[in-house]
């Protein structure tokens, strides 16, 4: 398969505007100006449409101090291409504008990682990394991007997946310029009070950077979080980069909009440092 060169926006005009500025005044509504900015090495931001989970990620980035290269690490939905996808070259697309691949670190990460495939197939209608685009664009205009969705649930290959990440960030001499972001949303279509329950349990996990804990609670609880994958990984690769402290910025689910809580999807943004 040809590889893709331009990944088009696929979701513009459904999980967020069409139009630049659009846009750019809805993330501007939803972020929180006076919020402190901090130096993190990864962070955890929701994916769903803005109206819904835009304010948590929005409040979430509020308070990093974005990098130079950023690592997008996602579920992928569509369950198309390679179980651990990495677009290695090109640009996406995004009404904000294009944001480049960083081919420099993605081939460092090829060449480290045992399981990570070059394949763009995976990434072609995949949301998951695509609606955290813009909120980056909006804070940082110069930046660049290594995609990634994973498909697997081998927690084994996850964790190496991670240490493996951080030692090729960290051979290329790219540790202070490169910021690790897990997307995922939390529990889908359960009550407020359920999903509330269930997410705390999954939070704690992660706020303890312990990703044998979240996959544990993940199983024992049902908990229906789509991107655990991908914070597994992240949370493995943010350890071995020095990350000592995690931090909830804000959860909400989508009954806080829509004021029906009879079924919910949960929302979560989270710092590591």
């Amino acid at each position: 398969m040809e590889e893709l060169k331009v990944r088009r926006a696929t979701v513009a005009g459904q999980f967020y505007p069409s139009t630049r500025q659009e846009l750019s005044r809805q993330i501007e509504s939803l972020i929180n100006k006076k919020a402190k900015k901090q130096d993190v090495i990864a962070c955890m931001l929701p994916h769903a449409g803005y109206v819904y989970s835009g304010r948590v990620a929005a409040e979430t980035l509020s308070r990093v101090n974005l990098k130079e290269r950023i690592i997008l690490l996602g579920p992928n939905h569509t369950g198309m291409g390679a179980a651990f996808s990495v677009m290695a070259e090109g640009s996406w697309q995004t009404p904000l504008g294009e944001v480049k691949i960083d081919t420099q670190l993605a081939k460092a990460l090829l060449g480290r990682c045992r399981y990570l495939e070059e394949n763009s197939l995976a990434h072609i209608h995949e949301h998951s990394l695509e609606v955290e685009l813009p909120f980056l664009q909006y804070f940082k205009s110069d930046f660049k991007i290594v995609p990634i969705t994973l498909l697997s649930d081998t927690i084994r290959a996850l964790k190496e997946t991670g240490k493996e990440i951080a030692s090729a960030i960290q051979d290329n001499a790219f540790t202070g310029s490169t910021l690790l972001v897990a997307s995922s949303d939390m529990t889908h279509y359960e009550s407020q009070a359920q999903a509330e329950k269930k997410d705390r349990r999954a939070i704690e996990a992660i706020l303890e950077l312990n990703e044998d804990l979240l996959a544990e609670r993940i199983q024992e609880l049902s908990i229906s979080m789509c991107g655990w994958a991908p914070t597994m990984v992240m949370l493995s690769a943010a350890k071995a980069l020095g990350a000592k402290k995690g931090e909830l910025v804000r959860y909400q689910t989508s009954g806080d909009v829509t004021g029906d809580t009879s079924s919910v999807v949960g929302y979560a943004g989270i710092i590591a440092y």
